[in-house]
């Protein structure tokens, strides 16, 4: 099982990254635990500036842009 979090306070993109990362895991049948983390204190704890952000088994991915269904599933399956 993968842990997700998507860092952000609750913008737009914040959610839409949230479904996109939801989207991907069922595409490509990863079990994840996914989490939104909008705690400003911890998301600055990740070294995010900029939201929204992903993280995939405590590694920041991608901060301040929506990833794709398609780049997602890769970040995903990678190292599995």
């Amino acid at each position: 099982m993968r842990e997700v979090k998507v860092l952000g306070v609750g913008c737009a993109k914040c959610e839409k990254l949230f479904e996109n990362v939801k989207q991907a895991a069922e595409e490509v049948g990863v079990e994840i635990a996914l989490e939104k983390v909008t705690d400003i204190s911890k998301i600055m704890g990740f070294g995010v500036m900029i939201t929204p952000a992903l993280v995939v088994d405590g590694e920041v991915k991608a901060a301040g842009k929506v990833l794709s269904v398609e780049q997602i599933k890769e970040l995903l399956t990678k190292d599995e």
